[in-house]
This record gives C-alpha cells, structure tokens and sequence, in this order.
C-alpha cells in the first residue's frame, strides 16, 4: 500500500495497518462498473490509523469516539462504511501483542454478538452510507470468507450479529447493546428533530459493551445546538485541558480563512486545501472546477457554499464575529517580548447563586502593532470539579501583578463589576503611572454596563471594524477564538451590543469583553503617542 511505511510516524501502536489490509482483501469498492478493491487515500487511511490506536499502557483503544469533519464529495460515507463492516467482522479488539511487538486483534464474535448501527435522523441520510456498505459487501471477497454474511436491503445478516441503519425515535434505542456506531450528518442532529437526545441514548448504549463511535459532519452552524457543534466544543476543551477524559479523536479540515470566493485562484486553491487528496489535481476524484462552478451559481448561497463546499464553521445568525474572520486575524508566530509597552484589558466574575459563573479574563495588546494575547482566562471547570468553584482571586492578582512587572504597561481598562475593591487597589498602585486613564479620577474603572453605552457600543463598533479589517491580530488562543464566537449581537437604544445567547449560558464572552477593553486602551495609547519607542524609564529592563 502506498502510504505504508517509515514517512508514517509511528509514534503509538495501531491496529489500523491490519484493518487497511483487510478492506483491499475484503471489501470491493462501491460504485464501480466491475469490481475493484477498496483502496483508501493516504488522508482516509491515516484517519483510520489514528481511530485504531492503542495505548501502549493499557493495551486499550485509544479513543472511543470519532469525528471525521471533511466537504461535501470529499468521501467521508464510504470510509466509514468500511469502518462499520470492519467493525462487524474484522479484528478490531485489541488482543496483545506479538512476538514483535505489535497489537494483534481478534473479531467482537469472539466476545460478543456484533451488533452495528447506522443511524441519522432522517431515512434518506442513512443511504449515505448503507448504499456504499452494501456495494462492499456484494461485491467483495467478503461474501466467501464469511459463511452466513447475508447483505439485505433493510439490515445486514452477519454469522453472528447484525448491522442495520437506524432513524427511529431515541426512545425505541434506549437498551441496546451496540459494538460500534455511525452518526452520519451530525450537524443536522438538533434538539428539535430528537437527534440530541439520539446520539446521548447511542453512546450510554455503546458505555455498556465498550464500544466506539464516529461522526461524520459537515461544518454546523453555531448556535445550533447539533450535536456535531457539541463534539466541536468537547473537543476545545480537552484542547485547553478542561476535559476530564480525552478520548475523542477530531479530526476537521477547512479551506483557509482568506479564501475568496469571488476570486478563481484564491478559491480552487482553498478547495485543493478543503478536499486534500480526493481532489482531482491530487489523484483523486474531485472535480474542483466543478465544484467552484457550484459556489458560483447564483441559487447557491454564499454561507452554504462555505460549509459544503469549504466545511468552514461560519457564524449564527445574531453571531457578532464570525470564524473566518476571527481566525483570519490568528499570528502565533509573533511573539509579545518582556519589557514590550502593552496594553491591558479585564473582565471579571465571581461566583453566582445559580446558574453558571462567567468567566475571569486579562487580555493583553501591544500598543505598536495591535497583537493581542490571553494573559489568563478562569473559567469554572465542567462536571463535579465545577461544584462551589469560585474565580482564584489570588492568582488573579498575581497574574495582574505579573504583567505590569514584565511589560511596560500604559493604559489598563477593567470592567469593575463585582471587583470594585480590587480595580481600586489597581488603581492605587499603577494608575498614576499610566499614560492613558479611562477618567480623571478612575484610570484603570471602564464599565461595560449602566449609563456609558454610548462609550460602549463605539468601543464594539471599533473593535469589531479592526477584527473585518484585519487591522488586529490575536495568538490564536482556542479559549479567547471560543469566547470570540460565542458572542451575539443584542440592539440597544445606543446601538449594537454583545451578549451571551442568554443569561444563564454556560458559553461565555469574558475574554472578548477583555479583549475589546484591552483594544480601547490601545487606541487611546496610540493617540497620546504610546506606540513611538521611548527610552526605558527608571525600574524597567528591556
């Protein structure tokens, strides 16, 4: 097989190797005039590599759940149909090691009976993948090798077990006892069509006989609520180490945030990047110039192109900031250096009677060139962990203590709700020394709420115009690009502002808020002069 070999890292044992091989032995390709096996491309193959990792400590899978995000074409049915029926028949559990050291498998037959699903909440959207399945089957050496295989139209018959698709209510799933599930579509799987509730029944189902699971979405829409958006958030947060479990393996691919879609260059080489070797000019089947027609024609809509076509995750409808223009501002290559002459920005929080507490945010910004940087984000942890947890204001005011000694801080503006005592204490200590103040008499007190929404909404309509403008940068923080995007526009009297979805939201906005803080600073930094370099005063190293 052509991707097999020393380029492929390695770095943990697979039982992948032996599923590839089993589906060129096993499995025809679907769709085809006459048979030929399957054949995965290196990016399938290494998905299924990466899906069938095992711990060398513990001699387990890796991950117990799967998603594989890629456009619409790109192929993501009949990889995971092979997955399904290697699922049902092939040796997937792990069972040692050899005398080499590899992971040996052996087939769930020999635990018990394999029972796979296929499910969507639609009948239509279990075709993606149950026609494909079902062309493998027929046409494969499998029929020979498994005595009592029976493909059929509604349900596969396996010498033991069965595979079948699934598109009946949450309810009528409660008990089984599957080995392995597909979720096909996941960004349709909403709490209004029960496809939530569905994919929470599956994966209790699958707890119980320690089996796995894989999605496969296009892009979702934020705000949703699909179940291909929650898995998106489970996985930033095992990013940034708020999940106490770590076994999913996410696996999504988008064309580029700059891409232009009104320009021919710019949007087939975004598309090369979307589709990855499925595309025509990289061996595979893809047509991009046809699908570049398709993002064209006028009864396309330009967000739905950008889903399908580019899986970009784009923005809800009342979405302040959307993704591609929030990541299209990401430099983590620049590097804020002590003794740097910044700006700040806070928003803070303490601990509520009910409901979910917000989150604590310092963000920083470099006055000469706009960069902004997460100095420290506190956010109540999920789970039991989360239970009477309240803001660590000691680390708080280190972390605020820390930044004025490394930079060279000239304007700190903080919404004080709820940390009055301490912005006055912030105020006491570095607000004489500040080259721009919020007011003559609170340099540092900049409130977010009450009378000022004049000064607010100009302070959003600023910020906002640098992020469109590409005038700012960020270091590509997962946490501040998920507060970022969970922002949502809310209209006062004054003008535009940003809310969280509603009150009680456990998504939360406080590093934006700081970020758009920190951005005002800055501005006001720039005007008195700020950003020229000065010579270092008294007490500060560079």
């Amino acid at each position: 097989m052509p991707w097999r070999g020393p380029e492929y890292p390695g770095e943990l044992p697979t039982l992948g190797w032996q599923i590839l091989d089993w589906f060129g032995e096993m499995l025809a390709a679907p769709d085809r005039a006459w048979f030929e096996p399957l054949v995965l491309t290196r990016e399938q193959a290494q998905f299924v590599l990466d899906f069938y990792v095992i711990d060398p400590r513990t001699g387990r899978r890796r991950y117990r759940r799967g998603v594989l995000s890629r456009p619409k074409g790109w192929g993501k049915s009949p990889i995971l149909a092979a997955i399904a029926c290697a699922e049902a028949l092939a040796p997937v559990v792990p069972d040692g090691w050899d005398a080499h050291g590899e992971p040996v498998g052996r087939p769930w037959s020999d635990l018990r009976t394999p029972w796979v699903q296929i499910a969507a909440v639609s009948e239509d959207q279990t075709k993606n993948a149950w026609s494909p399945l079902l062309d493998m089957l027929r046409e494969g050496p499998v029929l020979g090798a498994y005595p009592g295989l029976e493909p059929m139209e509604t349900f596969v018959a396996l010498p033991k077990g069965r595979i079948e698709p699934v598109t009946s209510s949450a309810s009528s799933r409660e008990g089984n006892r599957p080995v392995f599930a597909l979720l096909d579509q996941t960004e349709e799987w909403k709490p209004g069509n029960g496809g939530v509730r569905l994919a929470a029944v599956m994966r209790r189902n699958l707890g119980k006989t320690n089996g796995t699971s894989i999605e496969a979405p296009n892009a979702y829409v934020p705000g949703d609520e699909s179940v291909a958006e929650s898995s998106a958030e489970y996985w930033l947060r095992i990013k940034e180490g708020r999940a106490k479990d770590d076994g999913l393996l996410y696996d999504h691919r988008e064309w580029p945030a700059e891409t232009d879609m009104s320009d021919r260059d710019s949007l087939i080489a975004g598309l090369a990047v979307a589709y990855g070797d499925s595309a025509a000019p990289a061996g595979g089947w893809v047509d991009l110039e046809r699908i570049a027609a398709e993002v064209w024609d006028p009864a396309t809509d330009p967000q739905d192109a950008r889903r399908y076509y580019g899986n970009q995750i784009t923005h809800a409808s009342d979405q302040w900031i959307s993704q591609p223009e929030w990541s299209g501002c990401a430099n983590a290559a620049k590097i804020v250096a002590d003794g740097d002459v910044i700006t700040l920005g806070f928003d803070g929080s303490r601990k509520r009677n009910r409901g979910v507490t917000d989150a604590t945010a310092l963000v920083g910004c470099r006055v000469s060139d706009g960069h902004l940087f997460v100095l420290g984000c506190w956010e109540q942890p999920d789970g039991p962990a989360g239970e009477n947890w309240s803001v660590p204001v000691p680390e708080v005011l280190a972390t605020v203590a820390e930044a004025f000694a490394r930079y060279r801080v000239v304007g700190f503006f903080a919404d004080p709700a709820k940390w009055e005592g301490h912005v006055a204490d912030w105020e006491a200590q570095w607000g004489a020394g500040l080259t721009v103040k919020a007011t003559v008499n609170h340099p540092i007190e900049w409130w977010m709420t009450g009378g000022r929404s004049i000064l607010i909404v100009r302070a959003l309509e600023k910020f906002h115009s640098a992020v469109v403008e590409r005038e700012l940068t960020h270091d590509g923080s997962s946490v501040l690009a998920r507060h970022a995007l969970n922002a949502r526009r809310r209209t006062s009297k004054s003008g535009l502002q940003i809310a969280k979805e509603h009150p009680d939201s456990p998504r939360k906005i406080d590093a934006i808020v700081a970020s758009v803080l920190a951005w005002q600073a800055r501005l006001d930094a720039v005007a008195k002069g700020a950003a020229v370099p000065q010579e270092p005063a008294m007490g500060w190293t560079f």
